[in-house]
This record gives C-alpha cells, structure tokens and sequence, in this order.
C-alpha cells in the first residue's frame, strides 16, 4: 500500500514537500482507510495521506518516536474512537495535553452515534465530530466534504 511507502521513506529520511497538505488518518478499519485513500485522490489539493491503525502508533507518530522520528507534523488529524491499545479519547486528550500538537486541528471520525462519545470529544478539544455513514458512496462524500473544508476553505496553521 502507497501509505506504508510514505511512512517507510520518513524512516529513511527523506523530507516533506511544504506545499502539500499532511494528513494522519488514524483508523484501524482496512476498507475505512482503503475509502479514505480512494476519496483523497480525487482532492483538489496536494495532500499525503499517512496512516496509523491504533493509538499508540498515533501518538508516537506524532511525537516524532521509532519508528516514525523523521515522520513530518500533520496539518489535519482525522481520529477515530475505537482504536486498539489506545482510544481515540485517550489519543485526543493527549494531543490537547501537548503544547506543540495542541494546536493541530482533529476532527473525530467514527461510527458512534452516542451523544456521550460526542460530548466527551467537544470536551476534550476535537474541532468536529463526524459520524462515518455505512454506505460506501455516502462515505466518499463525506471524505470529498472533509478535504473540501479544511483543505480548501480553512487556512491551516503556517508550518
């Protein structure tokens, strides 16, 4: 997969293009990220997407830790709540909690519907909170609206 050849060659050393927009999805579902690689490849905006399957990658992705020491700081976390090893809550509190990833815009994407899992991201610091739909095409647009809005209309944090 085109994403693990990203993560792979930060490994290696290799510098980030400033122009193009970072994205870390962190989403342990193969086909959720499989949809969200095939929705940003019609982006309008140069984009990399960079991929983790469960929190504690997450956090050590972010922070810069083995294996992902040259990985580059993204400009737009996409999260979702049930990971493995740890949470997303858990991953968000932590990012809210650190001074340099606390300004890093998160939205929540997930399948919980529950009001307390919506209550609890907002409290937490998330910048939005957005229900994964169950259909594949209604799931493309949701993407397509995601990278719409903070890619496009959003003016992202200066690196």
């Amino acid at each position: 997969m085109s994403i693990l050849l990203h993560i792979a060659s930060f490994q290696r050393g290799e510098t980030v293009n400033p122009e193009i927009i970072q994205i870390l999805l962190v989403e342990d579902s193969p086909s959720d990220v499989e949809f969200t690689i095939e929705a940003m490849r019609e982006a309008k905006v140069a984009n990399q997407l960079h991929v983790v399957v469960d929190g504690v990658d997450a956090m050590a992705f972010l922070r810069q830790e083995d294996p992902y020491v040259t990985a580059p700081q993204p400009d737009l976390i996409l999260l979702d709540l049930n990971l493995p090893r740890k949470d997303g809550k858990e991953v968000l509190a932590e990012i809210r909690s650190d001074p340099r990833l606390q300004p890093i815009p998160v939205a929540i994407l997930t399948t919980s519907r529950a009001e307390s899992d919506i209550l609890r991201s907002y409290e937490l610091g998330a910048n939005c909170f957005i229900t994964k739909p169950v259909r594949l095409e209604e799931f493309l647009e949701v993407i397509r609206t995601i990278e719409s809005f903070w890619l496009t209309i959003v003016r992202l944090l200066p690196r």
